[in-house]
C-alpha cells in the first residue's frame, strides 16, 4: 500500500489530543531533568559506565562484583526514560504535522523537541564517557529547561493563531517579563555552578568544580531575589496596568512557584543540602521555567485561532484579550 494512502488514513488529530501530547512534552522534559537529579544524589551516575550499553557488552544492567544493583538500575532508569521522551517527541511531530490546518510554527517547535531530545541523548552519553564532568552535567540540566521553555511555546501554541505577536501587556510589561527571563538563565546557570561545586556529584570519585560552594550559593541566591523584586515590580504593572485575567493567572502560578523555589532553597541551605530537598528543588527550577515562560505567552497575541475542518475552535481554546 502507498505510503500516501496509509497517510490518509490516520485521524486527524483533534485540538484536545495536540493538547494532551503538548503538556505530555513539557512533563516529559521536565520530569528527565527531575530524574537525572536522583541519579546525581543517589551516586549514581556511573551505575551504567557504558554507553550506549550500560555495562560492557550489556544493554541492561548486570551482576558486577564493582557496581551496586540499586545504583545501576537508578542510572538506567534515567536512560530508559529518554526513550519516553523521544516517543512523545515523535508523537507530537506526527500529530502536529497531520493537524489540519498545518500550522509551521507548531512543526519547527516539534522539530527542535526533536532535535533536542537528541542532542540530550549524546550529551548524556558524553557526560557518562568522561566520567561525569560538572560542566557537562551542568549542559545537561540547561538543555532541559531550555525544551520545557519550548514545549510551553507549544502548548500555548494550541490556543492562539499564528498571526505577528502583539503586545496583549501593559506598555513595558513585556520588556520586563523578557527581562526576567535573562535573569532567570542566568540564575538557571548558577545553580548548576552551586551543584558543580556541591557534595552531590553522581559519583564519589568526580572531581568537582574547585570554587566555595557557600560563595556560589549566596550568588545564586542574590540572582534569586533580583528575580523575584522583578517578580514584584511586574505584579504591580499587571495589577494596575489592566492586564487580561488569563495573564494575571498566570503570574500567579508563577508568583506561588517562586516562593516555593526560594523556601526550598534556604531550607536546603540551612539543612547541609539533603539529597531530598535537592531533587524538590531541581523539580522547582523546572516549574518556574514553565511558569515563566507560561507568563511570557500569555503577554503577547498571535490573534485567532485558525479554524480546522475536523471541528469548530471553542470559547474555552481562546484566552480573554486585554480591553
Amino acid at each position: 500500500m502507498p505510503l500516501q494512502s496509509l497517510i490518509d488514513r490516520i485521524p486527524t488529530p483533534t485540538n484536545r489530543w495536540l493538547r494532551v501530547l503538548a503538556i505530555a512534552a513539557v512533563v516529559t522534559q521536565g520530569g528527565i531533568g527531575v530524574t537525572g537529579s536522583v541519579v546525581r544524589v543517589t551516586g549514581s551516575g556511573l551505575g551504567c559506565p557504558d554507553w550506549p550499553q550500560c555495562a560492557q557488552g550489556s544493554l541492561v544492567p548486570v551482576q558486577h562484583p564493582e557496581l551496586g544493583q540499586l545504583h545501576q538500575w537508578i542510572e538506567f532508569g534515567n536512560r530508559t526514560l529518554t526513550g519516553v521522551v523521544s516517543t512523545v517527541a515523535v508523537l507530537c511531530l506526527i500529530a502536529f504535522w497531520l493537524a489540519t490546518p498545518r500550522r509551521n510554527r507548531q512543526v519547527w517547535l516539534c522539530l527542535v523537541l526533536l532535535a533536542g531530545v537528541g542532542v540530550q541523548a549524546v550529551l548524556g552519553g558524553i557526560v557518562v564517557l568522561t566520567g561525569l564532568l560538572w560542566w557537562l552535567v551542568a549542559l545537561h540540566f540547561i538543555a532541559s529547561a531550555a525544551l520545557v521553555w519550548v514545549a510551553m511555546l507549544l502548548v500555548r501554541s494550541i490556543a492562539e493563531g499564528d498571526e505577528p505577536a502583539r503586545q496583549a501587556a501593559p506598555d513595558g510589561a513585556l520588556w520586563l517579563i523578557a527581562a526576567m527571563g535573562g535573569v532567570l538563565a542566568v540564575l538557571v546557570v548558577a545553580g548548576t555552578l552551586v551543584t558543580g561545586a556541591g557534595p552531590h556529584a553522581g559519583d564519589a570519585t568526580t572531581p568537582r568544580l574547585d570554587l566555595p560552594v557557600e560563595t556560589l550559593a549566596h550568588l545564586h541566591a542574590a540572582l534569586l531575589f533580583v528575580f523575584l523584586g522583578m517578580t514584584a515590580g511586574l505584579g504591580f504593572m499587571l495589577r494596575f496596568g489592566g492586564a487580561p485575567s488569563g495573564l494575571w493567572k498566570r503570574y500567579v502560578v508563577l508568583v506561588a512557584a517562586v516562593l516555593a523555589q526560594g523556601a526550598i532553597g534556604m531550607i536546603q541551605f540551612w539543612a547541609g543540602v539533603p539529597a531530598v530537598l535537592v531533587t524538590i528543588h531541581v523539580l522547582g527550577a523546572l516549574l518556574v521555567v514553565g511558569a515563566t515562560a507560561s507568563v511570557w505567552c500569555g503577554a503577547r497575541d498571535r490573534g485567532p485561532v485558525p479554524v480546522a475542518t475536523t471541528e469548530p475552535v471553542r470559547d474555552a481554546d481562546r484566552e480573554p484579550q486585554p480591553a
